[in-house]
C-alpha cells in the first residue's frame, strides 16, 4: 500500500481524553484513539506522539488571578505526563510497543528526551509518546508538537481536534461557518485562525512542516489521513 505519510508527529490536547466533557478522563475514548495509534503503526508509520493536558489543568488559563505564570506552566507540564502515562497504558494492551519520554527527567515514569534515544525507539517501530511539553513554561504543548516533528523529520503534523479541519469562524457557535481544505501558513496566521497557537504555525512554516488538522472522533481518521483520503484541512 502506497502511504501518503511514513513519518508522522501526532498532537492529541488533552481535551481528547476527556471526551465530550473536555475534562477527566473517558477510557472508551482513550481505547479509540489507541486502536486508530495502532493502525498506523501496523502500516509500519514512524509515529511520535505529543500529549496535552488541558483535561486536568490547562497552565495559565486554568490558573486563578495572580498565580505564578511558571508555577501554572509547571503545573500544566505534570497533567501532560498523566496524560503520557494513560496513553501508553492504553497502546500496551493493544500490543503496541511504546516509549515515553519526558522534557522533564522524570525517571520513573519516562526515560529523559534524548534525540539519538528517539531516532533508535522509531526505527524498532516503536511509538514514542513525549510529555512535558518543551520543558519550559510559556510554551505550549502545539509548539512542543511542532518543536518534536521537526526533530525525528515528521513528514506532516497531524493535529486532531474535535472537528472536521479548520473554519473561517467557530462551527460550534457559528452553523454557517466555511471549512477549508487548504491554507498557507501565511493565511492562518494573518487571519488569526485559532488552530494553533502562532508560534507553532510559525516554526511548522520555517521548517516547511505541513499540519493536518483532522477530526480524530471520526472512524478511522488517522488511517484515511494517512493512505490518501480527502478529509481535514492541510496547512502548507
Amino acid at each position: 500500500m502506497e502511504l501518503r505519510f511514513k513519518s508522522i508527529l501526532l498532537k492529541l490536547s488533552g481535551e481528547i481524553f476527556g471526551g465530550s466533557a473536555g475534562i477527566g478522563f473517558d477510557y472508551k475514548v482513550i481505547d479509540r484513539l489507541a486502536s486508530q495509534v495502532r493502525d498506523l503503526s501496523q502500516l509500519g508509520v514512524r509515529l511520535g506522539v505529543v500529549v496535552g493536558g488541558g483535561n486536568i489543568f490547562r497552565g495559565s488559563s486554568s490558573a486563578p488571578p495572580g498565580m505564578d505564570r511558571v508555577a501554572a506552566d509547571h503545573m500544566g507540564m505534570l497533567a501532560t505526563m498523566i496524560n503520557g502515562i494513560c496513553m501508553q497504558d492504553a497502546l500496551e494492551r493493544q500490543g503496541v510497543q511504546t516509549r515515553m519520554m519526558s522534557a522533564i527527567e522524570m525517571r520513573a515514569f519516562a526515560e529523559p528526551y534524548i534525540k539519538r534515544r528517539v531516532d533508535r525507539h522509531l526505527e524498532k517501530g516503536r511509538v514514542v509518546i513525549f510529555a512535558g511539553g518543551t520543558g519550559n513554561p510559556f510554551f505550549t504543548t502545539d509548539t512542543a508538537a511542532a518543536l518534536r516533528a521537526s526533530e525525528i523529520g515528521a513528514e506532516v503534523l497531524i493535529k486532531a481536534t474535535k472537528v472536521d479541519g479548520i473554519y473561517d469562524k467557530d462551527p460550534e457557535i457559528h452553523p454557517d461557518a466555511v471549512q477549508f481544505d487548504t491554507l498557507t501558513y501565511n493565511e492562518v496566521l494573518n487571519r488569526d485562525l485559532k488552530v494553533m497557537d502562532s508560534t507553532a504555525v510559525a516554526f511548522c512554516k520555517d521548517n516547511r512542516i505541513p499540519i493536518l488538522v483532522l477530526n480524530i472522533g471520526r472512524k478511522n481518521a488517522l488511517y484515511a489521513a494517512v493512505t490518501g483520503e480527502p478529509g481535514g484541512t492541510l496547512v502548507h
